[in-house]
């Protein structure tokens, strides 16, 4: 798959259906119909969208864990947890389910940005807090995992 591009403001329905935006749906054309999986973003309070082939080749990643180590079993379920096959319907609409929409405290308005193979979608307001959280430190930030000059570990 492609890497997906774009940060977008857009709007939850009552029922809450996100339009998923024009740009998106482009990118995701060759991949809509397979569906996707929905999940709880381990680090943020954001929900994650992935691609069904991108959540299938994560899901043969974890299967290689040792199940017989407590710590993995905890890690797989906890990762899996609340995550739920979602598809776009034909009118290019999203269901966000209501636990995952309570997880991350999705009302009205939220942002869908791109996270290079997947989609975060966040309430606005968090996202812009953030944003704003991580501009502090972003170059000390940006040095840190993009600066090394060994190959395996940068892109310098």
């Amino acid at each position: 798959m492609d890497l997906i591009t774009g940060t977008y403001d857009c709007k939850v329905d009552a029922k809450g259906r996100l339009m998923m935006p024009a740009a998106i749906k482009k990118q995701l054309s060759a991949v809509l119909q397979d569906g996707f999986v929905l999940r709880r973003s381990v680090f943020q309070k954001c929900l994650e969208l992935y691609p069904m082939s991108e959540w299938q080749a994560l899901m043969q990643k974890m299967n290689k864990l040792n199940k017989f180590k407590k710590k993995n079993n905890d890690f797989i379920r906890r990762f899996t947890a609340g995550a739920k096959i979602v598809e776009v319907d034909v009118s290019g609409r999203l269901l966000i389910p209501k636990d995952l929409t309570v997880f991350a405290s999705i009302s009205k308005d939220i942002v869908v940005a791109s996270a290079i193979n997947i989609i975060e979608i966040w309430d606005k307001d968090l996202y812009e807090q953030a944003i704003d959280d991580a501009a502090l430190d972003f170059a000390d930030l940006a040095e840190e995992v993009m600066g090394q000059d060994d190959d395996d570990y940068g892109i310098s």
